[in-house]
């Protein structure tokens, strides 16, 4: 929970002894309040300016002793403290409703900017659980308009609540494998890690796509290297073997091994290519 203390946003100090009043006995609940009027989003860094504007109109503007809201939700997912938790409330109607339950603000307004964003949903859901928890409070879970006439919190927010208040749904990854076919995955696989030795490749345990073809592939890549050089090799022996006793010097001795070497690899590189493509 993102908690923004009274200090943090700047709250004045509440008026007494009203601004003092605490709850005579254990909330019912929690009751959802939207603004009411027109509200455009703003950056994060200004929510505390408005939150201190709405503490401002309710004490100057309303007469009230402090901010009437329990708790007040920002776009962003922030919860930032208004009465709080042993403060009785003045924003459900009257005192026998402000004394049954919670009121928490969600920022959003009756135009303009009028459905929550899921930070903020998930905000107030934090906001409802704090209050069940350390106020305490009961599950009861409403609108401002359920026991007084106002259309407060506006109806999405209303649904939300008659729901239950779920949290958003986190966003669905993309399988990166959907629509492949299992020939598609061993390509990729092997194409990514052909250069793995036999004895270092992944298995299953640490790479599920990793297919017992792959181990064959990488298999047959070490032994055409192999073959490769030792007919490199041969052939540079037999080279040296022929020249050597032929009092040939020693440039044209060099030249003769390395046109074999070179002849050798073309050769057998052909073949073995040919043999895996067969």
């Amino acid at each position: 929970m993102k908690l923004v203390s009274r200090s943090a946003w700047g709250a004045r100090a509440y008026r007494l002894p009203n601004g003092a009043t605490p709850y005579s006995r254990t909330r019912r609940g929690v009751k959802l309040h939207y603004l009411g009027t027109a509200y455009t989003d703003r950056a994060h860094d200004t929510c505390d300016d408005y939150v201190r504007q709405i503490q401002a109109q309710h004490m100057d503007g309303n007469g009230w002793s402090d901010i009437g809201y329990s708790f007040v939700v920002c776009t962003h997912g922030y919860v930032y403290e208004g009465r709080g938790l042993y403060r009785r409330n003045s924003a459900n109607g009257n005192t026998t409703l402000n004394e049954q339950d919670y009121a928490v603000l969600l920022m959003v307004g009756s135009s303009g900017l009028t459905k929550p964003t899921d930070a903020q949903l998930n905000g107030a859901r934090d906001a409802i659980e704090y209050c069940r928890e350390k106020g305490p409070a009961g599950t009861w879970l409403g609108g401002h308009r359920d026991g007084y006439a106002t259309s407060c919190p506006g109806d999405p927010i209303y649904a939300w609540v008659k729901a239950g208040a779920p949290r958003p749904s986190a966003p669905q990854e993309e399988d990166p494998l959907a629509g492949m076919t299992k020939q598609d995955i061993y390509d990729a696989v092997w194409k990514t890690d052909q250069v793995a030795a036999p004895d270092t490749a992944p298995d299953r345990k640490t790479n599920t796509n990793w297919q017992p073809q792959s181990y064959l592939k990488d298999i047959g890549n070490r032994v055409r290297s192999l073959t490769v050089t030792v007919a490199a090799q041969s052939a540079a022996i037999h080279a040296l073997a022929e020249k050597v006793g032929s009092g040939v010097d020693t440039n044209t001795v060099v030249a003769a091994v390395e046109k074999a070497i070179a002849d050798a690899v073309v050769k057998v590189d052909i073949d073995v290519t040919q043999n895996q493509e067969s």
